[in-house]
């Protein structure tokens, strides 16, 4: 039962996640762009009351560490936290850290390159720490996915919009 409950709280977690990403990513969507600005207003408010919400639920089920286990999350953060700090300056080269961290991760056999430093901190990392790292790179990635997309879009629609006064001033 204890294994239940301490499952059950992870679970929740993850849902807290997931709900926090999906709200993120319909305030960001390109569809906000298309509707009026009143109910593009109503909408983020409604969005802010709900991320507000949710970030009132704390569910935290806390992981047993031996020092050395401690010392490798810190470590693996550390290393994560660094390449989303230089995230703005190097989008790309971000991009491709993250997936060789994110290939450090998986028994996959990952499309490109494996971090192998990442990959020896990761494996002393508790169980738990490690999905833990994997979903937060698996989250990361989806989140840059999703920001590629919106920013391939706008440069679309600049570039259609370009071409249309052009078009007239022809």
């Amino acid at each position: 039962r204890v294994e239940a409950f301490r499952d059950a709280a992870s679970a929740m977690e993850q849902e807290k996640e997931t709900l926090l990403e999906m709200i993120h990513n319909i305030q960001n969507s390109q569809d906000m762009r298309h509707i009026s600005e009143g109910e593009r207003e109503e909408l983020n408010l409604t969005a802010n009351r709900l991320m507000g919400r949710t970030l009132t639920v704390e569910v935290s089920v806390e992981t047993i560490r031996n020092a050395q286990q401690q010392e490798s999350l810190l470590h693996a953060t550390k290393m994560i936290d660094e390449i989303v700090n230089k995230l703005l300056d190097d989008l790309e080269d971000s991009k491709i850290r993250l997936m060789s961290l994110y290939g450090a991760c998986t028994s996959d056999v990952p499309a490109g390159p494996i971090d192998q430093k990442f990959q020896s901190v990761v494996i002393g990392c508790a169980i738990e720490d490690q999905k833990k790292i994997k979903r937060r790179l698996e989250t990361l990635l989806r989140n840059l996915e999703n920001s590629e997309k919106s920013i391939t879009l706008l440069e679309h629609q600049k570039s259609s919009i370009r071409q249309s006064c052009n078009s007239k001033q022809d």
